[in-house]
């Protein structure tokens, strides 16, 4: 199974032996992706799934996410990168301090709305504060 997920995930890796504390972060990144992805989830919950990582594993990562949604798993992506959230996402529900700002259909958000409910204010262009 080892080989096949280094395979598959293309971890880079002296051999299948090595340990994984031992693999570079992007490679144990990708580990721990085909771990969980290779057990057909039915939830996966992703936090900040790329970051740190460079533009081609990011696509990597960012593609499985999207097999793993066509597999019928649902996705729950957390992150603050716009780019991310806006090309994954089917909804998106950006949250200020804690508290949930609404919930936008994926493929009708617009960044600037998405960022500006990020720092609280609402699509209305009331500040947090003011309501």
């Amino acid at each position: 199974m080892t080989k096949e997920i280094i395979s598959e995930y293309g971890v880079v890796a002296p051999s299948p032996e090595v340990m994984a504390k031992n693999l570079s972060g992007g490679n144990l990144q990708k580990l721990i992706l085909a771990r969980v992805l290779s057990r057909n989830p039915r939830l996966v919950i992703a936090d900040l799934p790329t970051q740190g990582l460079d533009i081609g594993a990011t696509e990597f990562v960012r593609n499985k996410l999207i097999e793993a949604k066509e597999k019928k798993a649902g996705v729950l992506l957390i992150s603050e990168d716009l780019d991310e959230i806006l090309s994954l996402s089917d909804w998106v529900a950006p949250i200020y301090e804690g508290t949930l700002m609404g919930i936008l259909p994926g493929d009708g958000a617009k960044r600037e709305d998405v960022g500006a409910m990020m720092a609280g204010i609402s699509p209305a262009g009331e500040k947090y504060e003011d309501r």
